[in-house]
């Protein structure tokens, strides 16, 4: 086959790794890619949000399945835009459609239809500019801290937890009034803080049928600890140590069981990925958002533990015969750590020179913001490299990562040299 990856990041590197191990993959492009794809497929300068230029190229091309990486063409509707289309409506989009991606494109809506669908979530409610005081006056009747979430898509970082109430104020006021965070915190979800420890559950759904793919806990804050700002995420562990069959069964039961039941009863088509963010609040499952792809840098250790052919894996769930699969797991762990730029995930410099890589042994290298440029490959954004290995646990795959970190080098590099330590 040939087959069209859209996306440029680490979760895209590590799809690409795993599907050209594929023999149904022929020949596999990678719009816009990075210089990791690049050395692996073959990169094609195309936005993966310009649908005209995709059809162009995939007719070119003769492509036969489209797999997107990222949110935004999924938002946007790429999926429908295929299937309404003659002359792409029998390539399959490996991706919801428009209306199953809402449930990340809103906040609100991923809300309502947790409510529906009677799936455990922490209770919340939702504003606008005009009922910005009624926020205010809602944040009173909570408990701090105070979540406040941007509706729409704020590249991860749309999310502020506030200790104080009167900031809280501020900050509602600053996402409605003062557009934060642009149209997409046009409507702000408050919802009651959970306190517990967070981990990540993938799905893989045809619609009908779904596997559950293996449980990662990834690290958005800047700093040691937990501290500092969100980021797009620092490293990642899989699978996750304090998850066992109990709790799995729990999340399985109320909330994976559900989840795939409400996309059938509300009659959105779903032929993808469903990330589900969890807490766990003594040992419960309650679920704080979806997103509608998968998770970065999370992907960049699911993927490598798969051992099941991914190209296998999509085909079924184009043709919803993903029942029909058995899902073949490394029992290995897999860690990652985030090289990034220094500044990330505020203002930082690109077009740093990145040197070592050919010295890399025993664990393998994603490229999330590369790029070559005369024959070098340098940083082309804030999340720049992924070191993944795997281990027997998660401590003996971290210390290989950190082994290997120290081989690699780029002006201003930073990363977390905590990633696990809640875990041990």
């Amino acid at each position: 086959m040939t087959i069209l990856l859209l996306g440029s990041g680490g979760r895209e590197h590590a799809f690409a790794w795993k599907m050209i191990q594929s023999p149904l993959c022929d020949k596999l492009f990678v719009a816009p890619g990075n210089a990791g794809t690049a050395s692996i497929a073959i990169n094609v300068d195309i936005s993966p949000t310009d649908f005209d230029a995709i059809k162009t190229f995939v007719l070119q091309e003769e492509v036969e399945m489209v797999v997107v990486g990222p949110e935004d063409p999924l938002v946007k509707g790429i999926y429908d835009f295929f299937k309404n289309d003659e002359q792409l409506s029998h390539i399959p989009v490996i991706g919801p459609s428009k209306l199953g991606a809402q449930l990340e494109g809103s906040k609100e809506f991923a809300k309502e239809f947790l409510m529906k669908h009677n799936i455990p979530t922490a209770a919340y409610d939702s504003f606008t500019a005009e009922t910005v005081e009624k926020g205010c006056d809602f944040l009173e009747t909570l408990q701090p801290p105070y979540v406040l979430k941007a509706d729409g898509l704020a590249a991860g970082k749309g999310v502020l937890i506030i200790q104080d109430l009167a900031e809280a104020k501020e900050e509602l006021r600053n996402m409605l009034v003062g557009q934060k965070f642009g149209t997409a915190s046009s409507k702000v979800v408050i919802e009651e803080f959970l306190d517990g420890i967070e981990l990540s559950c993938f799905v893989l759904t045809d619609g009908k049928n779904y596997k559950i793919l293996p449980t990662a806990k990834d690290y958005k804050r800047i700093g040691e600890g937990d501290t500092g700002l969100n980021t797009g995420g620092m490293g990642a562990v899989s699978p996750v140590p304090y998850v066992d069959m109990v709790l799995m069964e729990k999340i399985e039961t109320r909330i994976v069981k559900p989840t795939i039941k409400g996309f059938q009863k509300d009659g959105i088509e779903y032929k993808g990925f469903v990330f589900i963010g969890l807490i766990n609040v003594n040992n419960e499952p309650i679920v704080i958002e979806y997103n509608v792809r998968m998770g970065d840098p999370e992907t960049e250790v699911v993927v490598p533990r798969m051992k099941t052919d991914l190209v296998e894996l999509f085909l079924a769930v184009a043709n919803e015969k993903l029942d029909e699969i058995s899902l073949e797991i490394d029992p290995r762990s897999a860690t990652t750590i985030m090289l990034v730029s220094g500044g990330y995930p505020e203002d930082f410099e690109k077009g740093k020179v990145i040197t070592g890589l050919e010295n890399i042994q025993d664990s393998i290298v994603f490229h999330a913001g590369t790029k070559q440029d005369n024959g070098n490959v340098v940083s082309n954004g804030g999340r720049v490299l992924a070191v993944t290995s795997y281990g027997d646990d998660f401590q003996e795959a971290i210390k290989k990562s950190y082994q290997n970190i120290e081989k690699l080098h780029f002006d201003k590099m930073y990363f977390r040299k905590d990633i696990g330590f809640d875990l041990l």
